[in-house]
């Protein structure tokens, strides 16, 4: 017989199995400790049913209050990581000791491209909320593959804007660090509110999936010998 549970904090009314009796959980609205009463503890109040299948704000059934997502690691992410990180750095050290010359901005602009897309799942399938609910399935993949273009896109935006500003040949030669940063900072906000956008995740958590992507392009740059940002000496 379903237990009649009301949250202490925010009073929201639910109900849950009697397989719940006398254990504690989270409410599904406010998040604060809830306490199950034993089944020959209920108090019965006499209100308005919550119709069959109610969802809270993140759509989720408020029915099924104590259940938690499992843990987040993933064997199979971690080889595909593990895989992509390996080939990157090994496809970059040979591209490294290669004259490009004219070809190496189409070679950077494809690799922050390809990187893009995978870096953006990995990064989600680590920082997301679960117990806010996520992405699964196409709507994720769609996500981050729209994530991951607009992070390549922040590589093109702050060359085009630092050689708006600076000049072609300052920004060849290499800008102080004061310069860079005035580039640096606009575009490491603008990647957090792409993640903010894509995947709903909290502005901080953003900033941190952004620098993911970041620090794995910046460190391929660092394996083919070029200078860790574009514009530095």
């Amino acid at each position: 017989m379903p237990i009649q549970v009301i949250c202490p904090g925010c009073h929201t009314r639910f109900k849950v199995g009697d397989q719940h009796a006398g254990k504690s959980g989270a409410c599904p609205k406010c998040k604060g400790p809830i306490e199950i009463p034993e089944a020959s503890d209920e108090v019965v109040i006499h209100a308005p049913e919550l119709e069959a299948g109610a969802k809270d704000a993140h759509g989720r059934s408020v029915l099924n209050p104590i259940k938690r997502k499992e843990a987040k690691f993933s064997v199979n992410i971690f080889v595909v990581v593990a895989g992509l990180v390996l080939l990157s750095v090994a496809f970059a050290w040979l591209l490294g000791r290669n004259e490009l010359g004219s070809a190496e901005f189409w070679v950077l602009a494809g690799g922050a491209i390809l990187l893009g897309p995978p870096l953006a799942y990995v990064g989600y399938s680590f920082l997301r909320d679960d117990e806010a609910g996520f992405y699964q399935g196409t709507s994720v993949l769609l996500r981050s593959v729209v994530c991951g273009l607009v992070y390549a896109l922040l590589w093109g935006i702050y060359m085009f804007v630092g050689t708006q500003i600076f000049g072609d040949e300052a920004f060849a030669e290499g800008l102080e660090m004061a310069q860079i940063a005035m580039l640096v900072i606009p575009i490491l906000a603008l990647g957090a509110g792409a993640a903010f956008v894509c995947f709903d995740l909290e502005f901080i958590t953003g900033f941190f999936h952004f620098a993911l992507y970041l620090m794995v392009t910046i460190g391929l740059r660092f394996v083919m010998g070029l200078p860790l940002l574009p514009g530095m000496g």
